[in-house]
């Protein structure tokens, strides 16, 4: 389609819009898929059947609904990828991303990726695509990476295929020392925990502070954390205000125990209600701008927010004590340290390795999970 007719269709699609109707979305007139000339990975198909936009109240809601089939056109194999999926920069809601980690793509096989999404823009937001999907980072085995890293994605993908090694080379240890019947015990073990695991929402504001809980009784409570002798840094003092079910502006302090400078640090945390039950309540990472922590050195892990806690059915959860935990840690020179899989607490979340290992045996069998080990 010449530029004329792109950006005729698209004026056509924001047209009707206004009169309130439903527009479906063409692939060819409404989505720009940029991948730069150097990308290691190519387009080879695109489907955006059931997308559509409409105008609610001045903006465009628009329901994505697209099935990417790319290409690894490079000659390393692809462990992750993060696709930057934007309507409008400013406006909220307007821009998501999808990742992809866990992958194992040899070099010119083809690989699926789904975006499923909901996104705003502004109805006089101007000529051209209504969405725009760009790469953010590609990862590679050997933890190369290639992208703009807009969104950081290049740690957030490092961090998991770190977690993916340490959980099939335990898998792989499971198989080879006790055989298939352990490793069935293992998949077991691991739906089931994941079927138990407490459910809690967690609700964030930026600020420090929720109105709806504005009037509760404050109180400084500390953190108290987990020991964990192998994590290159030590959490060695923290504290939140608390109120009622809300935990407001968490801060801790950590200590760089290791020979290399780092340069963020996530802190993973449980909290115990009235009743003695713990939850994952989620996690306090660096500001991305405030730490460079040299060896040795301590420093601030905080967030100006306000997190709020209920159980499903929307009953608060009030907050009793707790507990903080090193869950990641990034180095100056962009490496990765990840707990091993002894020194996670209970309440930890499954990497997403495991759980697809754990689907993986759900849905197609032992001998498929089997099968896949063998190919690392």
């Amino acid at each position: 389609m010449c530029t004329c007719s792109r950006v005729a269709a698209v004026l056509l699609a924001s047209a009707v819009l206004l009169c309130g109707q439903d527009v479906p979305l063409n692939v060819h007139s409404s989505i720009d898929i940029n991948l730069p000339a150097s990308s290691p990975v190519a387009l080879l198909n695109t489907n955006v059947s059931n997308s559509g936009a409409t105008e609610r109240g001045g903006a465009m809601v628009i329901d994505l609904h697209m099935a990417l089939s790319l290409r690894n056109s490079d000659s390393r194999t692809i462990r992750g990828i993060t696709l930057l999926v934007t309507a409008q920069e400013v406006t909220p809601g307007g821009k998501a991303s999808v990742a992809v980690p866990s992958l194992n793509v040899a070099p010119g096989e083809a690989f699926p990726v789904r975006i499923d999404l909901r996104l705003l823009r502004p109805v006089q937001a101007g000529a051209g695509p209504l969405v725009q999907v760009s790469l953010d980072g590609v990862l590679f085995d050997g933890l190369d990476f290639y992208g703009p890293n807009r969104l950081n994605s290049r740690r957030s993908m490092t961090v998991w295929e770190m977690e993916a090694e340490r959980d099939r080379q335990y898998y792989k240890s499971v198989l080879a020392s006790g055989g298939p019947e352990a490793l069935r015990r293992e998949m077991l073990d691991s739906l089931g925990r994941q079927q138990e695991r407490p459910r809690i929402d967690v609700r964030l504001s930026r600020g420090g502070r929720s109105i709806t809980s504005a009037a509760a009784a404050e109180h400084m409570a500390r953190f108290a954390f987990l020991k964990m002798p192998d994590a290159p840094v030590e959490a060695i003092d923290g504290w939140a205000e608390v109120a009622g079910n809300e935990a407001r502006t968490p801060t801790i302090q950590v200590q760089n125990r290791s020979s290399r400078p780092v340069r963020y640090v996530e802190i993973g945390w449980i909290v115990k209600d009235q009743e003695g039950h713990e939850f994952l309540a989620g996690s306090v990472p660096a500001a991305e701008s405030d730490l460079l922590l040299p060896p040795g050195k301590t420093g601030r892990v905080l967030q100006d927010t306000a997190l709020r806690f209920s159980r499903s059915a929307g009953e608060p959860v009030q907050i009793a004590s707790m507990t903080g935990f090193v869950s990641n840690v990034e180095f100056a020179n962009g490496r990765v340290w990840v707990p091993s899989r002894t020194e996670l607490p209970a309440m930890a979340p499954p990497s997403p390795e495991e759980q697809r290992l754990a689907d993986m045996y759900r849905t197609k069998g032992l001998a498929a999970v089997v099968d896949e080990l063998r190919k690392y």
